[in-house]
């Protein structure tokens, strides 16, 4: 199986506390509420400001393409969405990963659940795939979640402007799922 096939096919998630699968047209209202935030909005490069419904539209038809898959990450008790992660092809050697969680999400363990369950899940589908992320060090909540993940920093810039690349090591990347209690669904 391709590596764009593995994205396209990638199973529902769930983790302890959270449902992950791939945003769907209906979830607009609910992402645009989300992700129209400056906090957000300033720190995601590829996000316009203000983020409207057709913005989220957009986003979710990324979806159709075989280069990103953007998930939302729904809490399971109220099935309300608290964040979005982004997989992203770079290479044919690696995967990108991002995330955002919702300001009213935040500090909540949400990011590191999704992080090491879809990261997890990404060793399994594509096990000869690099897992990257980029991060400013100087976004501490976000870097310290990509840490205790796993990931670390490779010395090399990223792509966009002022961000560091990490990665997580080939022998390491299937991490605690188990520990998180995910399950493909």
């Amino acid at each position: 199986m391709n590596l764009a096939s593995s994205l396209r096919n990638l199973p529902e998630l769930r983790t302890v506390r959270l449902r992950i699968a791939p945003l769907q047209t209906r979830d607009a209202a609910p992402l645009q509420g989300l992700t129209d935030d400056p906090r957000i909005t300033e720190a995601i490069d590829f996000l316009s400001s203000p983020f409207t419904y057709a913005d989220a539209l957009g986003l979710i038809a990324k979806n159709d393409g075989d280069g990103d898959r953007f998930l939302g990450l729904w809490e399971l008790q109220t099935d309300a969405l608290v964040g979005v992660f982004g997989v992203h092809l770079r290479d044919e050697d690696s995967i990108e990963i991002g995330y955002w969680v919702g300001s009213a999400y935040q500090g909540r363990g949400y990011a590191l659940e999704a992080v090491i369950g879809l990261s997890s899940l990404l060793a399994i589908h594509c096990p000869r795939r690099r897992i990257l992320a980029e991060c400013r060090p100087e976004n501490i909540p976000s870097w310290k979640v990509l840490t205790k993940a796993g990931f670390v920093p490779t010395g090399r810039e990223g792509i966009r402007a002022g961000r560091k690349l990490l990665a997580l090591p080939q022998s390491g990347q299937v991490l605690s799922a188990n520990f998180l209690g995910a399950t493909n669904r």
